[in-house]
C-alpha cells in the first residue's frame, strides 16, 4: 500500500529528472516497475513556451500525452478513468 503524498513525490521526482521538454509517458513505466500496481494511467497536459513565444506564436497551445499500464488496458477502466481526468479540469490530475 502506498500513500497518495508518495505518488505525488515519485511524480515529482520523476519530471526532475526528466528535464524540461520531456514527455511524461515513462511516468507510467517508471511507476509500474517501482511499485508493481495493478495498473498506471498517466495524463499530462503541457504547455510549450516555445510554440507560446517564439515561431508560430500560439498563447492557448497545449499538447495532451496519455500512457495506460495493467488494468488501465482493460476498456471499462480506462473509460471510468478517461473520464474522470476530463470531468477534473485544470486540478493537477
Amino acid at each position: 500500500m502506498i500513500g497518495l503524498s508518495k505518488i505525488a513525490r515519485l511524480v515529482e521526482f520523476l519530471r526532475a529528472a526528466a528535464g524540461a521538454g520531456a514527455a511524461y509517458a515513462g511516468d507510467c513505466d517508471a511507476i509500474q516497475s517501482s511499485i508493481s500496481p495493478q495498473g498506471v494511467g498517466v495524463v499530462i497536459e503541457a504547455r510549450h513556451l516555445c510554440m507560446m513565444m517564439r515561431g508560430i506564436e500560439k498563447q492557448h497551445s497545449s499538447t495532451v500525452t496519455s500512457a495506460m499500464v495493467g488494468c488501465f488496458l482493460q476498456r471499462d477502466t480506462r473509460s471510468e478513468f478517461l473520464s474522470l481526468v476530463r470531468h477534473s479540469g485544470n486540478n493537477g490530475l
